[in-house]
């Protein structure tokens, strides 16, 4: 009983149960919030801590922003199933208002990531001029993968949410991280009608997610940002259970040192048996390695599977069909 009385508590306020529907949405900021409600984020925080504190929400800060998300499912599903019982019932004209709003919160989220990406065009040009066209990468990660269910996916380094965005709908669930709280707010406009997708922020090399927990782990042009690649590959594989697969898209080894000065790259590409090494010590299997070329750069694709079986998810067989000339020892 003791549950149910911190939540009727926490509901009995218009203002709580407004935000618990605004959430059921979307993952809001308390700013944002507070722009939906027009009420002040202090007044806002205040609310929220409330909820957050019957399991009905949870906050997450990234950089100076603090998101606001639903809580565990298993306080927030009968709650939710009881107020749409009641609205069918009696329309709430406060859901109609707020709704209007949040379809301006959108937009602006919208705006912001246009405005963010015509500011930055000339350094994505650069970098994808470089290489085989980002529809073939994809196309060629699709057929990697396949197009049966993912399970419990996660995006790692996520960026602006495109790997979710093209594999989200197989998955039952999908998470994506990244450190960049910048790209997060992209990610979020682009994502906000995936209702199986969270976005988190955090480090590669501790992610927020149990052992076993997820079934395909992706790092898209992630690793040679890393200072420890191994590390990084360790950590996913900790996540995965087993039958798990790891699937890493990145460059073949090149001499482009002007990519490690001017736009941070740490590692000048990876040779397969540099990846098949770190895929050992992290308990993976390499089960399949393709490359793109297109360009100065090599893009590479190489999986890696955990030992076991899940049901789940479409068996990997033999190496599957080569994309251009496969990347020999180096």
């Amino acid at each position: 009983m003791t549950l149910a009385l911190d939540i009727f508590r926490a509901l009995a306020d218009a203002t709580r149960l407004r935000i618990f529907s605004l959430l059921r949405s979307m993952e809001l900021s308390v700013g944002e919030l507070a722009q939906v409600l027009g009420q002040s984020q202090p007044r806002v925080s205040r609310h929220v801590k409330i909820l957050c504190d019957a399991g009905l929400a949870e906050r997450r800060k990234e950089g100076s922003w603090v998101f606001v998300a639903l809580g565990r499912q298993a306080a927030t599903q009968p709650v939710a199933a009881a107020i749409d019982l009641w609205t069918k019932a009696e329309p709430d004209h406060w859901a109609v208002a707020d709704a209007a709003r949040l379809a301006a919160v959108r937009a602006d989220r919208a705006a912001s990531a246009a405005q963010w990406f015509e500011g930055h065009a000339d350094e994505w040009d650069a970098i994808r001029s470089l290489h085989v066209a980002e529809e073939q990468v994809e196309a060629a990660m699709a057929g990697v993968l396949g197009d049966g269910p993912l399970g419990s996916l996660i995006d790692i380094g996520t960026g602006t949410g495109r790997m979710l965005e093209v594999f989200g709908e197989q998955a039952d669930s999908a998470l994506g991280i990244d450190r960049s709280s910048e790209m997060l707010r992209l990610a979020r406009a682009k994502l906000h009608d995936r209702p199986n997708t969270e976005l988190r922020q955090a480090d590669l090399y501790a992610l927020p997610m149990a052992d076993g927990a997820a079934d395909v782990a992706i790092l898209h042009h992630v690793l040679h940002f890393a200072q420890q690649p191994g590390a990084a590959i360790a950590e996913a594989a900790r996540v995965l259970g087993p039958g798990g697969r790891l699937l890493i898209a990145d460059f073949a080894p090149h001499d482009r040192e002007d990519l490690r000065t001017r736009d941070a790259h740490t590692r000048l590409g990876f040779a397969d048996e540099q990846i098949a090494g770190w895929f050992g010590n992290a308990g993976l299997a390499p089960a399949r390695t393709e490359t793109l070329k297109g360009g100065e750069l090599t893009v590479t694709l190489w999986l890696g599977v955990k030992p076991g079986a899940n049901l789940r998810q479409v068996p990997v067989t033999g190496v599957g069909t080569k994309i251009g000339k496969r990347v020999g020892a180096a």
